[in-house]
């Protein structure tokens, strides 16, 4: 089972980059994209609904703004399109889509990021506050969970290249990366590239000033975060960036496991 992550910063732009021509190539079985940036009106049949995969959007309200879609080659079983009750702010921003496949979940994620000043920064720790409660309800269910997405939080000193110049800055801050301990920790998930790649400079996400890709000077905020019974079937990991579709890269992640 091929699962491939990737924020698009706008699936128009990324599609006329080669987007999915590069994705068909790959034959995933399930693709989480997030930040479309489009309403799903907007969006061509022929360039956007690639043939043999079912296609699933959620928009944001604000028009060219977040938006999170999955493609997948079965069917799901369900399909959720938000996160419900306590979470109307974030559903309004289009950032949560889930696919179920049996007892296999798999969600498409977009944090907010706090880089824009305090108030943003706010929301996103109410929404990580907020997150936990549903993360514990998820873990007491007996399926089995993949939840893909840019959380917009690095964890260690190995997955930023410049780790003191960025501990006031959004992303970096203590708070978050204490967040994604206990996410690691108690919570009882599961950083799928880590379980198989434990080296330091993989990053999937690069600034657009001072040639940051080109120095890999980056930050890895992109993840396939699962639950514990899928650990031993994760069989390999790879960040693409021969390619530039955004200032992301995608992450691809191959699991012995049957969907």
């Amino acid at each position: 089972m091929r699962i491939i992550s990737a924020n698009l910063n706008g699936i128009r732009s990324a599609t006329d980059k080669g987007f999915f021509e590069w994705l068909l190539k790959q034959r995933p079985d399930v693709v989480c994209i997030q930040e479309t940036k489009a309403q799903e009106h907007q969006l061509d049949i022929e360039r956007h609904y690639p043939a043999g995969y079912h296609a699933y959007f959620v928009d944001a309200q604000k028009k060219g703004y977040s938006g999170v879609a999955i493609y997948c080659r079965r069917e799901p079983d369900r399909v959720v399109t938000a996160l419900g009750a306590g979470f109307e702010d974030m559903d309004a921003e289009g950032r949560y889509l889930q696919a179920d496949f049996g007892k296999l979940s798999v969600i498409s994620l977009y944090m907010p990021s706090g880089s824009s000043g305090d108030e943003r920064q706010q929301v996103k720790f109410s929404f990580m506050e907020r997150l936990v409660a549903r993360l514990r309800t998820m873990r007491r269910q007996r399926r089995d969970w993949i939840i893909c997405g840019d959380l917009n939080i690095v964890h260690k000193e190995i997955d930023i290249r410049n780790w003191k110049g960025n501990q006031k800055n959004s992303g970096c801050l203590p708070e978050e990366r204490a967040w994604l301990d206990q996410l690691f920790g108690p919570l009882g998930f599961v950083d799928a590239f880590r379980v198989v790649d434990p080296r330091p400079d993989q990053y999937t996400w690069w600034s657009n000033r001072g040639q940051a890709r080109a120095k890999n000077v980056g930050w890895r905020i992109d993840y396939q975060v699962i639950t514990p019974g899928l650990r031993e079937a994760v069989a390999q990991a790879s960040i693409y960036r021969a390619q530039r579709f955004s200032d992301h890269a995608p992450l691809t992640i191959d699991y012995q496991w049957d969907l």
